[in-house]
């Protein structure tokens, strides 16, 4: 089985946050996860929902804040395996292009 999440870590302070969302995506290193960060959150790829869970957990605890805001949203479709990559492959398909509109 395939678990695919956004994770969103980020402490809640006035300044700069990517120093602190840095330490966030580096734990997730030490997990048995596949993960690509974008500008809004992480999508984090695993075989077991478990390992999810405490690689969340993982880089929910490396910020260093007072206060830390974490959301953490999952796709587990039981009835099929299927990558995060299949999912985007799939929408581009009935776009018939790329799913962006960068020059990439």
């Amino acid at each position: 089985m395939t678990v695919v999440a956004l994770l969103s870590v980020a402490p809640v302070i006035e300044d700069s946050m990517s120093g602190e969302v840095a330490k966030a995506v580096d734990a997730l290193e030490g997990y048995d996860v596949e993960y690509e960060t974008n500008p809004m959150g992480t999508v984090i790829e695993a075989e077991e929902i478990g390992e999810l869970f405490t690689a969340a957990q993982a880089a929910h605890e490396a910020v260093d804040a007072d206060r830390v805001s974490t959301v953490l949203k999952i796709d587990d479709k039981r009835s099929r395996e299927g990558s995060a990559d299949e999912k985007v492959e799939a929408v581009e398909e009935h776009l018939g292009r790329a799913a962006t509109n960068s020059e990439e």
